[in-house]
């Protein structure tokens, strides 16, 4: 006799992870000044401890051109001095890094506790209807690719999206959606309300 529930072990209900290749992606180099950037960047780093710059060298990659294609991954084991492999673990582990070409406006939507409970889903859902794509979609004219975040760090300002990892729009509305995409498109980061919280230098 057992306390347990049964439990249903077909294999179909188990969770198959899959690997997601990196685009191809032509041969990379960084440009003349993004070269300059991180070459000045090593210079922090003990000889041994070169990898530490894998996260910086890899925001160049993605300033640079959009993406981190799996050409660019082999720039950076050379820039390191490591394997493709151990920068693929690093892309592989940041949500912040894209595999694929992105729209002009990356559109991340928080969903832990704090905006799910303001109503992310039902911004998502928004996003979704307007722009005629699900999460991890492009539009087809490129300009947006929605996605979805773990927390944002702004709980008393949600529901919260992140646009392009650097700017914000805090306490978006499922009902907003529609006027906030129009903004975006007519005025770009102009439209957005910014953090709260961010100091200005």
């Amino acid at each position: 006799m057992s306390f347990h529930a049964p439990m249903d072990y077909a294999p179909a209900r188990f969770h198959k992870s899959e690997r997601k290749l990196a685009e191809p992606g032509e041969p990379f180099a960084y440009t003349p000044e993004n070269q300059r950037a991180f070459d000045e960047l090593v210079t922090h780093y003990p000889p041994d401890r070169r990898k530490s710059a894998i996260l910086y060298a890899l925001f160049l990659v993605q300033e640079q051109q959009g993406y981190i294609s799996r050409a660019s991954m082999r720039f950076v084991a050379q820039q390191i001095g490591c394997t493709p492999v151990e920068v693929e673990d690093v892309v592989s582990y940041y949500v912040m890094f894209f595999t694929r070409p992105v729209g002009k406006y990356v559109l991340s939507v928080c969903r832990t506790l704090s905006c799910a409970l303001n109503g992310a889903e039902r911004v998502t859902e928004a996003f979704s209807k307007e722009l005629g794509i699900r999460p991890g979609q492009t539009d087809s004219s490129r300009t947006f690719t929605l996605t979805e975040f773990e927390c944002l760090g702004a709980c008393d300002r949600a529901p919260v999206v992140m646009i392009n990892n650097d700017h914000w729009q805090e306490c978006l509305k499922p009902e907003a959606v529609p006027q906030f995409i129009q903004d975006l498109r007519t005025r770009g980061l102009a439209a957005l309300s910014g953090c709260i919280h961010k100091v200005e230098k």
